[in-house]
């Protein structure tokens, strides 16, 4: 990349931040803290669960084998140069200690083996959110009537104190939850006032970050289904040991928020960072919370998500779900895609048209194309992206909405002005059962003319596109990740052509059956 291009993206990116992630990025990188091997504090008569913690599908396939993203691979040593990052961190959150059939012998053995081969801090599994999820299922597994031994609690409380000096100030959003949900459990689970101090702060990161990142409409902030759906089963979790927060209003706004964004399939919506099997199922998380004594309210179409910028129609068994929001919170948006004014659609209970999903996190050409305006069901005008997205996790200059408005029963209309100043003014109207008719209308400050270029994505052969004026169209096929770690293929109609600002777009999409 052109330095000076490198240097304005970077400017772009930085100057979101807020000041004190800049200084805690400085300081993160700077100190080093050494661990603390004080004797563990006695483990707390109160601490338990009221319920049995929803089970993780099975990752750990016995003779030192996992399958982690989609990907199984012989265990090598808990920093394998030769694994994936992401792949290395899943191995040591110990996830897999809550799938079913595991046995004590078993996961002791690991427990073991963990701390006997990652003395603090070397490794990846001494970085803070590794060092947060695991401290969780260490205590999880010890509450679900496995015992850990004097050498576990002792580490237990080493990586709790460590990670006590190693809170993710810099990053903020779902990491930072993950840092106080850690301290909170551990805070918990110990007696004594070194646990009392951890409770102290852990609570208090949940209470000043909760109002900031649980949107009044439910959502979590960072606008993915996928990261909504693990902070819920966090805060379920919270209230599943007792912990003294106030959260009922938080997970009865999220669980209602989850349903809207969950197809008729069951699956959560591909928007954003997304893919199935990371955070536990909808149906699942809603046994979870009915297990807790909290009811889930049931939503009616046409709905907007006002603060979250999502909207749901349906008519008959045709159902849209639609992005018309923010691509997220202004400082970290780093599982942002530029998938503004995209949508997905459902027949019944059959997916038809799609985004492409997620397969992996570190920076390469899927991850750039997954990332893309092409690869979600919206415009790419002038060969740009709605936001500049660049890098694994990083966005430059952002798009942002202009107005939305839902007219019931089934038509939603939205403007949305991209980075580079163009407003693209999309309105969806679904007619019938089997038709969905787009208007898109193109705007500049100066320019009469863009390049326009639609693109659909489609799991099913049953759907019919057509344009008005009528457009050249190409067929392809492309990547679709409805998984981490899984590429599949899906069929993608592409328009293009030169409009003028005054011209109307019409797409009609007709779907037949889905079967």
């Amino acid at each position: 990349m052109n330095p000076v291009r490198k240097a304005v993206l970077y400017f772009n990116t930085v100057k979101f931040l807020k000041w004190t992630q800049v200084w805690h990025r400085f300081t993160f990188h700077l100190c080093h803290p050494k661990p603390d091997f004080s004797p563990a504090p006695e483990i707390s008569t109160t601490c338990g669960r009221q319920v049995a913690f929803p089970e993780m599908p099975d990752c750990y396939l016995g003779n030192d084998s996992f399958l982690f993203l989609n990907d199984k691979e012989t265990f090598a040593g808990w920093n394998d140069e030769n694994r994936n990052k992401l792949w290395l961190y899943n191995l040591h959150y110990f996830d897999w200690l809550r799938q079913p059939g595991i046995s004590e012998e078993e996961g002791n053995k690991w427990i073991d083996k963990w701390i006997d081969d990652n003395p603090p801090p070397v490794g990846n599994g001494w970085e803070p959110y590794p060092l947060s999820l695991r401290i969780v299922n260490w205590i999880k597994w010890h509450l679900n009537g496995h015992e850990l031994n004097e050498a576990a609690k002792l580490s237990l409380a080493v990586q709790v104190r460590f990670l006590r000096k190693r809170l993710e100030y810099h990053l903020l959003a779902n990491h930072f939850l993950a840092n106080a949900k850690a301290l909170v459990f551990a805070g918990l689970f110990f007696d004594g006032t070194e646990a009392k101090q951890w409770l102290k702060k852990g609570l208090e990161i949940y209470k000043s970050q909760l109002p900031e990142q649980i949107l009044p409409d439910g959502g979590h902030f960072e606008l993915s289904p996928m990261y909504h759906s693990i902070i819920l089963e966090d805060l379920l979790d919270l209230k599943n040991i007792q912990a003294p927060l106030e959260l009922d209003d938080y997970i009865d706004r999220m669980t209602y928020w989850l349903s809207v964004m969950t197809g008729p399939d069951g699956k959560i919506a591909l928007f954003n960072d997304a893919a199935d099997g990371i955070a536990l199922s909808p149906a699942k998380l809603k046994q979870y919370t009915e297990l807790l004594g909290i009811q889930t309210k049931e939503f009616e179409t046409p709905v907007l998500l006002p603060q979250s910028g999502y909207a749901r129609l349906s008519n008959g068994d045709l159902t849209l779900i639609a992005d018309c929001g923010e691509i997220g919170p202004s400082y970290q948006p780093g599982h942002a895609h530029a998938d503004a004014l995209s949508f997905e659609v459902w027949k019944g209970n059959h997916k038809i048209i799609t985004n492409s999903g997620t397969c992996r996190y570190y920076d390469s050409p899927e991850r750039k194309y997954q990332r893309s305006s092409a690869a979600h069901n919206t415009a790419v005008i002038d060969n740009r992206n709605s936001s500049e997205v660049w890098g694994a996790h990083r966005v430059a200059r952002r798009g942002h909405v202009v107005s939305r408005e839902i007219e019931p029963p089934t038509t939603l209309t939205v403007s949305f002005q991209t980075f580079a100043g163009i407003i693209h003014k999309r309105k969806w109207v679904i007619p019938d059962s089997e038709k969905i008719i787009i208007e898109d209308q193109i705007g500049g400050k100066t320019a009469k003319t863009h390049h326009l270029t639609l693109c659909y994505h489609m799991l099913k052969d049953s759907v019919e596109i057509s344009t008005e004026p009528v457009i050249e169209s190409k067929g392809m096929e492309t990547s679709y990740s409805p998984r981490f770690g899984r590429l599949e293929t899906k069929k993608t109609t592409i328009f293009s052509n030169v409009v003028n600002s005054s011209d109307t777009i019409r797409t009609t999409i007709k779907i037949g059956n889905s079967q």
